[in-house]
C-alpha cells in the first residue's frame, strides 16, 4: 500500500508530513537536473549563474527540511500506531530532522555554492594538470564539511558523519574490516597473476570514433533493456547517472584506442538507472520512493558492469553487435578475456580491472580520511598519493591529471570512496543470490535480461528506504553483508582466465 494512501485512523500530522516532504524532495530533484546540466550541456561560463541557483535552492530546500513543524509533527508521530512502511518513513525524515536542524542555513547556502564552484574548478586544474589551482578550493570545501559536521554530532569524528550521509546504517568500521579481508586475499592472487598468469589479450588497434563508440553503447543499452521513455545517454567528464524513477539519465566518455572503456561505463551507469528506474512510482518524492544508499547504489552498478557485462554469456550474445558497430572481427572468447584483462599499472580507477580496483578506493579512503583529519594537507596530497599509487599498485602517474586530480568527487565532499568497495562486494552478494533462483549465464547468453532486472526490482529496488541497510541485504540475500561471495567469485574467475 502507498505511503500516500490514508486510512480513517492515519493521523493528520503524519498526512502534513508526507506532503511537506514531497516538496522538499521535489527541491531536491530540481537541483539534481541543475547539476545534471552543468556536467553535461552547460556551457563554460554559466557557473557563476549556476553557483547562485543551487546554493539559494539549497537554502530553500534546507528551510524546508527543518521547518519547525517538522519537528513537531514527528512529535506527534512518535507513539503512533503505524504500518511498517509510514514507520519507515517516519524513520527517514525524522533521521534527516535530526541530523540538520542544527545546521546554519547560511553555511548550507555557502557550501552548496562552493560545491558548483568547485566542479568548473576541477576541471580547469584537470585540463591544464595544475593541482595548485585546486587546492585551496578543496581546503576551503574541507573546512566547510568538518564545520557543517560539527553541527550535526560534535561527539563523534567529523569524517565518521560525513561518511554517514551517503551511508547511514552501515558502521565505517565494518566497511574497513572489508578492506582488511580485500587486502589480505587479493594481494596473493594479484601476485599469482603477476607471476604465474598466461596474458589475456589487447585486442584493439588503432584509433575507434565517439560516433561509432556512441552507437555501440546505445545498443547495448537497448539490448539491456533501458527504458529511452524514461532516460537518455549523453557524455560528461566523468560518467554518472542521474535522475529519478521517471527520468534516470545515464553519461559516459570516449577513448579512442580502447573501446571497451566507453562500453563499460555505459553499462555501469545503466546499472544505477535500474535502481531509480525500479523504484515505486506511487512513492516518488518519498523515502519510500528514493534508494537506500549509496553503497547499495553501486551494487546495482557493479553487478551489470562485472556480473553480467563481463561474463562469458554476455560475450557470447553480445560479440556480433560490438563487431558489427565496430569494424571488427573479435570472437567471443577474446572480447571476454579482454574485457577482464588484469592490470595494475593502470593509473585510472574507472579504468579498473575488478582485483586492483579496490586498491584505488583504499588509497584514495586513506588520503580522503587523513585529509579531513587533518593530518595531510592539500599541498601534500599529490606526493602522498604518489606514494600509495606505489605502494598498492606498483605505479606511480607522471602527471596529477592521471593521479589526484582524476576524480570529480572532491569537488562535492568527503567519505564517500568507501562504497565503491561495498557496492562491489554486495553485488557479488547478489549476484550469488539471483543465481539461486534464476539461471543468469542462459538468460545472458539469449539476451534475456529482463528476469534479471525484474529480480533485483522485486529484492531490492522497489523497498527504497523501507529497511536499514543490513535488513535489506539480508532480506534480499539471506545473510549479512559480507566479502566471502566476492572473494569466492574473484578467485574461481580469474584462477580460470589465467589458468593458474
Amino acid at each position: 500500500m502507498s505511503s500516500e494512501s490514508s486510512d480513517a485512523d492515519t493521523p493528520d500530522a503524519y498526512d502534513e508530513l508526507l506532503d511537506h516532504t514531497k516538496r522538499v524532495s521535489n527541491l531536491r530533484e530540481a537541483a539534481g537536473v541543475l547539476n545534471w546540466d552543468q556536467q553535461v550541456t552547460m556551457p563554460e561560463g554559466g557557473t557563476p549563474a549556476r553557483a547562485g541557483q543551487l546554493s539559494a535552492l539549497s537554502a530553500v530546500t534546507h528551510d524546508l527540511a527543518t521547518d519547525g513543524r517538522v519537528g513537531a509533527w514527528l512529535g506527534q508521530l512518535r507513539d503512533a500506531d503505524l504500518s511498517e512502511e509510514r514507520q519507515a518513513v517516519v524513520r527517514e525524515v525524522r533521521r534527516e530532522y535530526d541530523r540538520e536542524r542544527d545546521v546554519p542555513g547560511d553555511l548550507v547556502e555557502r557550501l552548496s555554492r562552493l560545491q558548483t564552484e568547485a566542479q568548473q574548478t576541477w576541471q580547469e586544474a584537470k585540463a591544464n594538470d595544475d593541482f595548485d589551482v585546486f587546492a585551496p578550493t578543496l581546503e576551503d570545501l574541507r573546512d566547510l564539511h568538518r564545520e557543517r559536521a560539527e553541527h550535526i554530532d560534535d561527539d563523534v569524528s567529523p569524517y565518521v558523519v560525513m561518511f554517514e550521509d551517503g551511508e547511514p546504517y552501515l558502521p565505517l568500521d565494518t566497511v574497513e574490516r572489508v578492506f582488511d579481508t580485500l587486502r589480505e586475499e587479493l594481494v596473493p592472487l594479484i601476485a599469482d597473476i603477476r607471476e604465474e598468469g598466461e596474458p589475456l589479450p589487447r585486442p584493439f588497434e588503432g584509433s575507434y570514433s565517439d560516433e561509432d563508440q556512441l552507437a555501440l553503447c546505445q545498443a547495448a543499452l537497448d539490448e539491456l533493456g533501458y527504458d529511452r521513455s524514461r532516460g537518455r545517454l549523453d557524455t560528461a567528464p566523468h560518467p554518472f547517472m542521474s535522475g529519478n524513477q521517471f527520468d534516470a539519465r545515464v553519461t559516459t566518455r570516449f577513448k579512442p584506442e580502447d573501446p571497451l572503456d566507453a562500453l563499460t561505463a555505459t553499462i555501469h551507469e545503466f546499472g544505477h538507472a535500474t535502481y531509480q528506474l525500479g523504484l515505486r512510482q506511487d512513492e516518488y518524492a518519498t523515502p519510500l520512493g528514493q534508494p537506500r544508499s549509496s553503497g547499495v547504489h553501486e551494487s546495482q552498478s557493479r553487478f551489470w558492469e562485472n556480473h553480467v557485462g563481463r561474463t562469458r554469456a554476455f560475450w557470447e550474445y553480445f560479440a556480433p553487435t560490438f563487431n558489427d558497430h565496430l569494424g571488427t572481427d573479435l570472437s567471443a572468447e577474446t572480447l571476454y578475456e579482454a574485457a577482464n584483462r588484469i592490470y595494475p599499472d593502470n593509473l585510472i580507477r574507472v579504468e579498473a580491472d575488478e582485483l586492483t580496483y579496490h586498491f584505488h578506493i583504499i588509497l584514495r579512503s586513506e588520503i580522503d580520511r587523513a585529509f579531513v583529519e587533518g593530518d595531510v594537507e592539500a599541498d601534500d596530497i599529490p606526493q602522498v598519493w604518489d606514494e600509495k599509487m606505489e605502494e598498492y599498485l606498483g605505479v606511480t602517474p607522471d602527471t596529477d591529471r592521471e593521479g589526484c586530480l582524476q576524480d570529480i568527487h572532491w569537488s562535492y565532499g568527503f567519505a564517500g570512496f568507501q562504497n565503491y568497495t561495498v557496492g562491489s562486494v554486495l553485488a557479488a552478494q547478489l549476484d550469488a543470490a539471483v543465481r539461486e533462483d534464476l539461471d543468469v549465464d542462459s538468460l545472458v547468453r539469449e539476451g534475456e535480461f529482463a528476469p534479471i532486472r525484474e529480480w533485483m526490482t522485486e529484492n531490492v529496488h522497489r523497498h527504497g528506504q523501507r529497511y536499514e541497510t543490513d535488513e535489506l541485504v539480508e532480506a534480499a540475500t539471506g545473510e549479512p553483508l559480507t566479502a566471502d561471495h566476492f572473494v569466492e567469485y574473484a578467485r574461481e574467475k580469474f584462477t580460470d582466465l589465467y589458468d593458474l
